[in-house]
């Protein structure tokens, strides 16, 4: 018998009942495997296509990460995922419970610390319970997946969070340190016939290290060497950083060895599937009383930003730059255009280049440089020259370069041209009167009549010809002046 995928538990109150219903005990992996197994046919007939279909809001791993996931999870390993932060190594931890049953059985023992399965219960109390007692008056209760996955970070954990430890309470009141009662079960034998995930693995201490390593070898666990064994069923789940990971003694040879499959994560390989990442992360409603219309090149340069992190000789990459900071970047942008539309009155409110002067605000702290270089640079400084790169490549995929350098002659004679993020946007064809070239231009970007859309037009090609090193630029005050270098 599978169990209900409802919300309410089945009505199974008693052993022997829920043996008359034909269930029958499954290690977690065999349930893992066996589950996932059906939801892969089903999807297929279904024509839902393969892994990628289980796994709902994950993005761009369809032919990288997925297949391997799938086929870790069909051969029941152990798992861990390998990759820089914010390339969603929790996120996919967290998916592994949706293949578990909705309801798992167990005997109704209290005061008993694990989930015992009514046929092969592992404490003392659980075997003498169904040895000594009618199935018929057997209690049986129900385990919702739901709560059937834990989840810890490793710095600060201990031997005794995860592992368990002697209770003195118990021993206080009488009970033998030599008996099974007087132990106090961690979180990982309290997730008997569950699953349990560390983030950052290498950074737990070696001695919990160890502990887990005789969970993973023998299924068992000793606390404080007392002698007894518990047939522990359990799927264990690490993520961690490739740097320290491979870093030497950070994480025991012997623990390494036993994870059955290491499922490698990575970032975005292409732009576009980075901004579907960062539009679903960020979760902003663009509607409502104050509405925001992003262009699509202000969505590319803010996933550019990223992108030019990434490979930034200023950027620790051993350190990676997460989603989060393209996620926080892309709110900043839009929050920052939505005040604008608010004190301007203008609907919707389009985001321009001179509302990326708030990322620094969204941006600190998500960077580690590389200390090791040569250069004097600060973070802002850091972050400044990957906004003026990332803002020239996405211009070289608008902009035809012909033309440019009469924009920037015109520059050469004096011209001055202001915008800023509270300029009205009915101003910006005034403000480039005396720039027509550039006005022009901005048709070629997004050929609209919206005025807010041509405002944002026209400060996108005024950034390309600042990244591209044709004028000069003073931002003050949120005020941005362009003129001949």
């Amino acid at each position: 018998m599978k169990a209900s995928n409802s919300s309410t538990p089945p009505s199974i109150r008693t052993l022997a009942a829920l043996r008359a219903s034909g269930w029958k005990s499954r290690t977690v992996k065999e349930e893992l495997r066996g589950n996932f197994q059906q939801a892969l046919a089903q999807a297929v007939a279904s024509g839902q296509g393969g892994a990628s279909s289980l796994f709902p809001g994950i993005v761009g791993y369809d032919d990288t990460v997925l297949p391997d996931l799938a086929t870790a999870i069909i051969a029941g390993h152990d798992l861990l995922f390998l990759g820089e932060k914010g390339q969603g190594k929790s996120r996919l931890m967290r998916t592994l419970p949706n293949f578990l049953d909705a309801w798992l059985p167990y005997i109704d023992l209290p005061g008993c610390p694990v989930h015992e399965d009514p046929e092969r219960p592992i404490t003392c109390a659980g075997r003498e319970l169904v040895a000594s007692t009618p199935p018929e008056s057997v209690p049986i209760a129900w385990w919702h997946r739901s709560d059937r996955y834990a989840e810890r970070l490793a710095p600060g954990t201990k031997f005794a969070d995860l592992i368990g430890e002697i209770d003195p309470a118990k021993l206080a009141a009488g009970t033998s340190m030599g008996a099974e009662e007087a132990l106090h079960f961690g979180l990982v034998p309290r997730m008997h016939r569950a699953i349990f995930a560390m983030n950052e693995l290498p950074d737990l201490d070696e001695l919990v290290q160890v502990g887990l390593f005789n969970v993973l070898e023998e299924r068992d666990v000793q606390i404080r060497g007392y002698p007894v064994s518990f047939d522990l069923d359990v799927l264990l789940v690490f993520s961690a950083n490739p740097s320290t990971y491979n870093r030497s003694g950070k994480v025991i040879p012997q623990l390494k060895d036993r994870i059955g499959s290491t499922i490698v994560t990575h970032y975005p390989r292409e732009r576009d599937i980075g901004i579907a990442i960062t539009r679903q992360e960020a979760a902003l409603d663009l509607g409502g009383d104050h509405p925001v219309l992003v262009p699509p090149f202000m969505e590319r340069v803010i996933e550019e930003i990223a992108v030019t992190a990434r490979r930034s000789q200023f950027v620790d990459q051993s350190s990676g730059v997460s989603a989060r900071f393209s996620v926080s970047n892309w709110r900043t942008m839009v929050a920052s255009a939505r005040r604008r539309g608010i004190q301007l009155g203008e609907r919707p409110a389009v985001p321009r280049i001179s509302d990326l002067a708030h990322l620094h605000a969204s941006a600190l702290g998500k960077l580690e440089l590389d200390l090791m270089g040569t250069h004097q640079m600060g973070e802002r400084q850091v972050i400044d020259a990957i906004l003026a790169e990332a803002v020239g490549t996405v211009f070289q995929e608008y902009v035809d370069q012909h033309g440019l350098g009469a924009i920037a002659e015109a520059f050469s004679k004096g011209v001055r041209i202001e915008v800023g993020e509270l300029v009205p946007s009915a101003q910006y064809a005034e403000r480039l009167r005396a720039l027509p070239e550039a006005w022009d231009k901005a048709f070629e970007v997004n050929a609209s009549g919206d005025p807010a859309v041509r405002a944002s037009c026209a400060e996108f090609v005024l950034a390309g010809l600042w990244a591209d090193d044709k004028v000069s630029r003073v931002v003050k005050h949120g005020r941005t002046s362009y003129e001949v270098k």
